[in-house]
């Protein structure tokens, strides 16, 4: 199968459809009295019950829409595929928001071809919006093309990032902000990774970065930010991964990944 525009025109109709369905079971199935189903990395990373309805969900609608591809989710769904087609689902990246009630939480389905991510989507229901990208096509809310900021001194950015569920991790996290918060304009702590890379695209921020982040958390989110001018990366000649997720206008980027990788921002305190 090649990789042709009616392909990637399918592929996003595909992942738009099931990130409509999921972001309204997880809006208007929300229990009251939503509970932890399970825990991760620690007891504070956790699941809910909506987290793997929504997996559900999603992985039905991708079976039964494209049935030859792979699929990675977040809460277990892995199947290999044979159509070059691979897609990457957090059903809801944000768990804890979404616990607690806050709204910065989301769908995120994006759609690799062979490797390479060529569609994402990201879904926040609560904030009414609909994130997509298609590699090569830009970058949209709804129908709004999507630019990052112009470019900006790092000490004029507003700079968001998260932390991680380990404590090890999180310590030495909070040692990279201290060093990060006297240089920027002000530091923003959201919750959700793909929220905050969208963010990126449309200008709410001027930069993001996170260590810890799982490919299902910036797939989208990271596609989204690089197709409306964003630049993206880990550390320095290497791209974003759990290591290192870096999303930032191009002046800030150029700024922030030197200082993040001096502040050691890609390991946990132990190197």
């Amino acid at each position: 199968m090649a990789l042709t525009e009616a392909l990637k025109a399918e592929l996003l109709e595909v992942a738009l459809e099931a990130a409509r369905r999921a972001g309204e079971l997880l809006r208007d199935g929300r229990p009251s009295d939503l509970s932890v189903a399970a825990t991760k990395s620690s007891a504070v990373d956790v699941v809910t019950e909506m987290d793997i309805a929504a997996e559900k969900l999603i992985a039905g609608f991708l079976a039964e829409r494209r049935p030859g591809d792979g699929l990675l989710g977040e809460e277990g769904a892995e199947t290999e595929g044979t159509t070059g087609v691979r897609w990457v689902v957090d059903p809801l990246d944000g768990t804890v928001n979404y616990l607690y009630g806050l709204p910065a939480w989301a769908v995120s389905i994006a759609a690799e071809y062979r490797g390479e991510t060529v569609v994402g989507v990201v879904e926040a229901p609560l904030r009414r919006e609909t994130y997509h990208a298609v590699l090569g096509q830009g970058a949209w809310l709804g129908g709004a093309r999507l630019a990052c900021r112009a470019a900006a001194p790092l000490d004029q950015a507003l700079v968001a990032t998260g932390f991680g569920y380990l404590q090890a991790r999180r310590a030495h996290q909070a040692e990279v902000a201290a060093r990060v918060i006297p240089l920027v304009r002000d530091v923003r702590r959201g919750g959700s990774a793909a929220v905050d890379l969208c963010d990126v695209a449309c200008g709410r921020l001027d930069g993001y970065y996170e260590r810890g982040l799982n490919p299902w958390d910036l797939a989208a989110g990271e596609l989204i930010a690089r197709e409306a001018g964003a630049v993206t990366g880990g550390r320095p000649g290497e791209p974003a991964s759990g290591e290192l997720t870096i999303a930032a206008t191009p002046a800030v980027f150029g700024a922030l990944q030197p200082l993040l990788e001096e502040a050691g921002a890609w390991h946990d305190g132990t190197a």
